[in-house]
């Protein structure tokens, strides 16, 4: 118990979220240098189920910390740009999804960016915010696997544009709400 007290990074979520990150570049080595669309799919399924979890464990086991408030949006952020280019390189996926993708990023970094100067507290993430990532999350692994011909890879197709396009509306979406709710915090703290 005291350790705990002395490292309260070391938790059960926060845990999960670092084995999370470990899984970025070990997809990429699988995607890309051993074109082993199996491992990679798993280990992005990994990632996706550790991102639900960690989530759910800190705010039930009373866990909740300021790192996993910022790291895991951030590891959520690296995953999503990792799979868009080795999507992209493996042509599965058009250039427009990832400059949606990333232009929102980036403009959410700045006022994230802006908020911090202020000394004001980071955006919070919501639950359509998760659903955004996690519906992206869940057509990454579909778009690789639409590479295959076949049934499964016709079926994996059409999952993963499902899944990629209602991802896409709602990141914006959100993006959206996010950058109003930090302007709103910026303009009241002037």
């Amino acid at each position: 118990m005291g350790i705990m007290k002395r490292l309260p990074l070391v938790t059960v979520p926060n845990t999960l979220t670092f084995l999370r990150a470990l899984g970025i570049p070990l997809f990429i080595y699988l995607a890309i240098a051993l074109e082993a669309d199996g491992w990679a799919i798993l280990t992005l399924a990994i990632g996706g189920a550790t991102d639900y979890f960690d989530g759910k464990i800190a705010r039930a086991w009373g866990q909740e910390s300021r790192f996993g408030e910022l790291a895991d949006p951030a590891i959520d952020r690296l995953y999503i740009v990792a799979t868009l280019i080795v999507l992209y390189l493996r042509d599965a996926i058009p250039l427009w999804v990832i400059l949606a993708l990333v232009i929102r990023d980036a403009i959410l970094a700045l006022a994230a960016l802006a908020l911090t100067v202020k000394s004001l507290p980071p955006l919070k993430v919501s639950y359509l915010g998760k659903a955004a990532t996690f519906n992206l999350l869940y057509a990454f692994p579909f778009l690789l696997l639409a590479l295959h011909s076949g049934w499964y890879g016709t079926a994996a197709f059409i999952f993963g544009w499902s899944f990629a396009l209602w991802g896409i509306a709602l990141y914006l979406f959100t993006g959206a709400t996010y950058l109003r709710v930090a302007v709103t915090q910026l303009r009241k703290a002037r």
